[in-house]
């Protein structure tokens, strides 16, 4: 199966770790050939291409719901979910939004752009689950840097108070917001990531294994799985997350956000634990592409360049176009008996609208759509006909846009 043939997540079940890696290749190809030509977020959709497949082969999204974070994250969620063919026309007129948009997708839960809002979310929706009487399963997908926000820190208080909400968390762990991160929670997650002890065994369970008798360089599908479990089983019990079991959760991890098998087999282990989980998964921004991968911060987000090279399209134009705000200026003071500028209209006029979206006669200072500035000379708010708004002791002041 090609990514091209897939209208519905639920079509991943049951595909093999080839035809899923092979779908990898060609979300990060389609991903790197439309930012390339528009511009965009990049890095951060790169990074959790194999986490999304994982996961979602162990979800039923026709009825478990996925929050995403961040909505740039969520480009692979985007072309899983039926938007592969019109993915091309990201943040175009009336095309792909370049963030999760409800009513784009039954599939995008939350509205969000950005940040720290997921795991609030998702427990609302778990605790309406609950309230319904039914079993579906609720996830949040947060990156290292967001859960620094003050709304992510209180929702794991929330969660960790409440034992019987079934509710998974999993952290996209990058060791990057749009640039490093810094304080207290990156440096105690970046531990977690190179935990000595945890470390020690992942490299070396293979290597026990391999020099069992009869065993040798080559491991059968099942000591792979026996493996596999034995991993899964001791990043559960381990201790380097005490400050997230500390809180209610249920810890796993770090995991390997580049590993198919790994992942999925953490997921459907975690997808079956009660109450609060968090999975903790290491990933690399930019993954798949070399440039992307060296300057992370350069290629978190880019205008559009040559795939080749890594390098910036030359602009179409040398000269930025004017705002539209500076259209139609005048550079005459509204002064007694002082000109208006035809495309400036009756500022007096009551109910007179401008860009700001507020009525001239309630805000000063706002700023016109010709470009002129609303200043004022004593009390707010008057209307036509107050004999004190007569022509020469208006309210109203034409400036320069310029001098704005």
């Amino acid at each position: 199966m090609h990514l091209a043939d897939l209208t519905h997540p639920n079509q991943l079940h049951g595909l093999s770790l080839g035809q899923l890696e092979a779908i990898a290749a060609e979300i990060r190809e389609k991903h790197l050939q439309t930012i390339a030509a528009t511009g965009g977020h990049l890095g951060p959709g790169l990074g959790v291409v194999e986490l999304t497949l994982g996961l979602y082969q162990v979800l039923d999204l026709d009825r478990d719901k996925v929050v995403w974070d961040v909505g740039h994250q969520a480009y692979p969620h985007k072309m899983l979910t039926g938007r592969y063919k019109n993915f091309h026309t990201l943040r175009q007129k009336n095309g792909i939004a370049g963030y999760l948009k409800r009513c784009e997708s039954s599939f995008d839960h939350f509205g969000a752009g950005h940040a720290s809002t997921s795991i609030s979310a998702a427990l609302g929706m778990a605790l309406a689950r609950d309230l319904q009487g039914e079993n579906h399963k609720c996830v949040a997908i947060i990156g290292d840097g967001a859960l620094t926000g003050g709304m992510a820190l209180e929702a794991i208080n929330h969660a960790g108070h409440l034992p019987k909400t079934n509710l998974l968390v999993v952290l996209n762990d990058n060791e990057m917001s749009i640039s490093p991160n810094v304080g207290a929670i990156p440096r105690y997650l970046n531990r977690l990531r190179l935990s000595p002890p945890l470390q020690f065994l992942k490299d070396n369970i293979e290597g026990q294994i391999r020099s069992l008798p009869f065993v040798g360089e080559s491991i059968s599908p099942e000591l792979e799985r026996i493996k596999d479990n034995i991993k899964i089983l001791t990043m559960v019990q381990n201790k380097v997350g005490a400050v997230f079991e500390e809180l209610g959760f249920t810890y796993i991890g770090p995991i390997d956000g580049h590993n198919l098998r790994e992942l999925i087999d953490v997921f459907r282990t975690a997808t079956h634990l009660p109450g609060p989980v968090l999975v903790h998964v290491a990933t690399t921004k930019g993954k798949g592409y070399s440039y992307a991968e060296e300057d992370k911060v350069g290629y978190h987000a880019q205008n559009s360049f040559d795939l080749a090279t890594g390098k910036a399209k030359a602009s179409s134009s040398s000269k930025p176009k004017p705002p539209q705000l500076l259209k139609g200026v005048c550079g005459n003071l509204g002064g007694a008996g002082g000109a208006r500028p035809p495309d400036c209209g009756d500022h007096r006029r009551d109910g007179h609208r401008h860009r700001t979206g507020q009525t001239a006669t309630k805000v000063a200072g706002a700023i016109c759509r010709c470009g002129h500035r609303r200043a004022t000379r004593g009390d707010v708010g008057r209307r036509d006909g107050d004999p004190r708004d007569a022509t020469g002791g208006g309210d109203l002041l034409h400036v320069p846009a310029t001098g704005v």
